[in-house]
């Protein structure tokens, strides 16, 4: 099972740091796996993320997110996305942008540092939203109850994520935003502008996968009514709608993936500027991330521990206030790593206390979501 999940990713790794090694030496193969090390630290809470909307999918579709969604998170996320960054804040055509990246990476170093702000506040408002949506939904487990209790009551008026969201981006502008180092100045309208774009990317694609989620769940229902009847009329529509839910779905899920990029990707240039030892490590800790996200849908991980989803939701409201803080000060990447751990291993134990009290052992016989085989 273990070397079934993760074989692609032990493949991958040796590829990589022999190819680090190549055309870099030791200093590039050490380079190639510390970077890799820090994706993993800092995007660990992503995984129990994706595994809680990945096991909503059909095979096909968890196929595609797994294959398609690593190259866009690899290539795209971890390669592009800077270039494009780049293109766009020094109003550089893709070709100089490249150019720019190879030969001048001093240069391409700065240019990347000095849009931090705006990548900070879209992904920190998009990750918020993720998280305030989670925090005042009412659930049937609850971690942190005398927090989660109140919280619940509160999400009965629903516009109020989208209030407290607006209220953080505006005292963030007001603040923080004010007076960036290193040459930034005052980048309160760019942060204001990134935050809104940030919230208005979470509505649209949420609430549209959201919205085809529903009527799947509708159809399905209508279909389990109408299996007893000689005509199984609905079963061709519900599979039809899976696939539209699923579709907006997966961009979901990879905008997620991008948000919770950031970090890493603006962190790796602490350790190297080099765009492609950047891309090869990141790519790496990347593959690791997609390996357990199919290991907890395979095992029914979020199943059995039931307060994952909350230690990996917490760890997002970390990451989302650590971005907004970043935009004026700096934290290191070990501190935005361990808060995500330490929420997500004390979310665990408490999953495990529960069990144990419950007579439960927390264990599957066997696999309760099947995943598309060979990936």
């Amino acid at each position: 099972m273990l070397l079934k999940t993760f074989g692609w990713s032990f493949a991958i790794t040796a590829l990589g740091l022999a190819l680090a090694g190549v055309l870099w030496g030791w200093q590039g193969l050490a380079i190639v796996g510390i970077l890799s090390v820090l994706e993993i630290s800092v995007s660990f809470d992503n995984a129990v993320i994706n595994a809680g909307i990945l096991r909503k999918m059909n095979a096909f579709w968890q196929k595609i997110f797994l294959t398609l969604g690593i190259l866009i998170a690899v290539f795209g996320m971890r390669l592009v996305f800077p270039v494009v960054i780049v293109a766009i804040t020094a109003k550089l055509g893709p070709i100089e942008a490249v150019n720019l990246a190879i030969n001048d990476k001093a240069q391409y170093q700065e240019l990347v540092t000095s849009a931090h702000p705006a990548i900070a506040a879209f992904g920190g408002i998009f990750l918020l939203m993720i998280f305030l949506d989670f925090i005042f939904e009412d659930r049937d487990y609850k971690w942190l109850a005398w927090i989660e209790k109140p919280m619940a009551k509160m999400g009965k008026l629903d516009t109020l994520s989208v209030i407290i969201a607006l209220v953080v981006l505006l005292v963030t502008a007001m603040t923080v935003a004010t007076s960036v180092p290193h040459g930034g100045g005052d980048k309160s309208a760019t942060v204001l502008l990134s935050g809104v774009a940030g919230l208005i990317t979470y509505l649209v694609v949420g609430g549209i996968s959201g919205y085809f989620e529903d009527k799947l769940e509708d159809e399905v229902e209508e279909a389990d009514e109408a299996a007893a009847a000689p005509a199984t009329q609905g079963t061709g529509a519900a599979v039809g709608l899976a696939g539209k839910a699923a579709f907006f779905m997966f961009l979901y899920l990879e905008v997620i993936d991008a948000s919770f990029s950031f970090d890493g990707v603006i962190g790796a240039f602490a350790i190297t500027n080099d765009i492609f030892m950047m891309a090869l490590g990141l790519g790496i800790g990347a593959m690791y991330i997609r390996s357990l996200t199919v290991f907890l849908v395979r095992k029914g991980t979020l199943e059995d521990y039931v307060y994952l989803e909350h230690g990996a939701h917490y760890a997002i409201g970390a990451l989302a206030v650590i971005l907004l803080i970043t935009i004026k000060y700096e934290i290191s990447e070990v501190v935005t790593g361990l808060v995500g751990v330490v929420l997500i291993g004390l979310s665990f134990a408490s999953s495990v206390i529960r069990n144990r009290r419950e007579g439960k052992p927390g264990d599957t016989s066997g696999d309760k979501a099947e995943v598309a085989s060979g990936v």
